[in-house]
């Protein structure tokens, strides 16, 4: 299949090329999976819920766009494989990634978090990071255009928020592994760099809100500069950014998208 959009519009910042989205199902995922087709991206869209990825699929075809869907998770190395080359067999190449799955709690302090919850969260948030890492490292570097990798962290890998140590740790080790991925392959053509995200309306920012003991919707938005939450297209955007070729001399950053939360 070809890769972009046959659409009749003006050439996107994604045109031509190829994007693998992890967590595309729902929330930051799927607004990813909208905007990068929009920007002309032919998109690979990877979760657990086959349901709503055939939905989002259908609707970016609907609008001109090239979507494949891969039923995986990305705790398994099998299925993150598959999804990389899918993106070679339908589209030609592995041309970015948004390495966005990733599982939250707002629960017990350190000492009452039970063991399945630390080994849950790490297991999705860095474990996934690294099974995507890499698998598609290995097909970007046989390709003569290298490629672009953006990591979903969070405010959550910069600072300590009281009953999430095991959410805190894992989004402090997406930013490690982004760096190291970014040093090690920088030579290779290979771009790496992180989002630190701030509080954005999610069903998961409202499933971890109902499991919270006493913390607000309020709470959080006084925490940005910006005193609002973030809407995932914002993310998105952001995302789509440093996929493209416009941020060309961008690797190994920790790029805030948080409303000013880092800044004070």
């Amino acid at each position: 299949m070809q890769k972009g959009s046959g659409r009749d519009r003006d050439p996107g910042t994604l045109d031509g090329k190829t994007v693998m989205i992890t967590g595309a199902s729902s929330g930051i995922g799927a607004a990813a999976a909208r905007c990068f087709a929009e920007e002309g991206a032919a998109v690979v869209l990877m979760a657990r819920r086959e349901d709503r990825l055939r939905l989002l699929a259908g609707e970016i075809e609907e609008a001109g766009g090239h979507a494949a869907v891969v039923t995986g998770d990305v705790t398994s190395q099998e299925d993150v494989e598959r999804a990389v080359d899918v993106a070679v067999a339908d589209f030609g190449a592995l041309d970015a990634a948004f390495n966005n799955a990733g599982q939250g709690t707002l629960g017990s302090p350190l000492h009452e978090t039970d063991q399945a919850v630390f080994d849950r969260i790490m297991d999705v948030n860095v474990r996934g990071v690294w099974n995507c890492l890499r698998a598609q490292i290995r097909t970007m570097l046989t390709q003569d255009t290298g490629g672009s990798i953006v990591n979903t962290s969070s405010t959550a890998g910069l600072f300590a928020t009281g009953a999430i140590a095991p959410y805190v740790a894992a989004k402090h080790a997406v930013l490690g592994l982004t760096k190291t991925a970014a040093a090690e392959y920088g030579g290779h053509g290979i771009r790496v760099n992180a989002l630190v995200v701030g509080a954005t309306r999610t069903d998961m920012l409202t499933a971890a809100l109902e499991e919270a003991d006493g913390l607000q919707e309020s709470d959080l938005v006084a925490r940005a500069i910006q005193r609002r939450l973030a809407d995932p297209v914002e993310v998105a955007r952001a995302a789509a950014w440093l996929c493209s070729d416009q941020s060309s001399f961008v690797t190994g950053g920790v790029v805030p998208v948080d409303g000013g939360c880092s800044a004070v």
